[in-house]
């Protein structure tokens, strides 16, 4: 409000729970009924996770399924039907680099960003009828966030221990410029990371083999640190 010529009837809060999907409806509906219409749906909820697939409880991998799939669809459906109506939109979902390739210690969350590009990759050829409607899936590498202190870990109850330094991620601010730069473009995909982050991304699309055998060297070092506490 400070900063831009906004006031406070252009700004609206709503608390929203992914998981509770019986909530969703009627969240679109407060926003249509306060601003008349949706032009942009960002998708940007989710939670990572740090824990080896033998230790980890099966009622983990439900719920991060529910939260970053279920619950990121649930809401678009909602959304996508008033933008159908207008016939114009943009869904903008942060996936991650991890929906394109898969890493030691996030099998999980991993399956969830697979399943997002999965989804919304088919949901695209299916508003061929709507070009004024653009899906974006916006895939980051590591950024600098909170994602780590709030991960899945091997069960529901516990948390992370150790969070590990975040100074070596993308800025917060360089990762929003960015995606917006894509969702601006309506750009189908856009990969937001920095090397050597970004490099893996080309192997794991264009040369499968070394991929697998950087990420194997890769990921044995990773879960060693992770057993280490580091």
């Amino acid at each position: 409000l400070e900063i831009s010529n906004l006031s406070d009837k252009d700004i609206l809060v709503l608390r929203l729970d992914l998981t509770d999907r019986s909530s969703h409806e009627a969240a679109t509906n407060s926003v249509l009924k306060h601003f008349g219409k949706i032009d942009v749906l960002v998708n940007n909820g989710g939670r990572s996770q740090r824990s080896l697939f033998v230790d980890t409880n099966l009622d983990v991998y439900s719920a991060i399924m529910e939260l970053n799939y279920l619950g990121t669809i649930s809401l678009t459906k909602h959304v996508l039907n008033h933008m159908i109506q207008r016939k114009k939109g943009k869904i903008v979902t942060v996936s991650s680099v991890m929906g394109i390739m898969g890493a030691p210690l996030a099998s999980g969350y991993c399956a969830s960003k697979h399943a997002l590009q999965g989804f919304f990759n088919s949901l695209r050829t299916e508003l061929t009828d709507y070009p004024e409607i653009s899906i974006i899936n916006i895939c980051p590498g590591p950024v600098q966030s909170k994602i780590i202190q709030n991960v899945f870990t091997e069960n529901l109850a516990k948390s992370i221990e150790n969070s590990g330094d975040q100074s070596h991620k993308m800025p917060t601010d360089r990762c929003v410029r960015l995606t917006l730069v894509s969702t601006a473009n309506n750009l189908k995909e856009a990969w937001i990371s920095d090397h050597p982050y970004l490099a893996v991304c080309y192997l794991w699309q264009y040369a499968p083999t070394w991929a697998w055998w950087l990420m194997n060297r890769m990921g044995k070092r990773r879960i060693q640190n992770f057993k280490s506490g580091v």
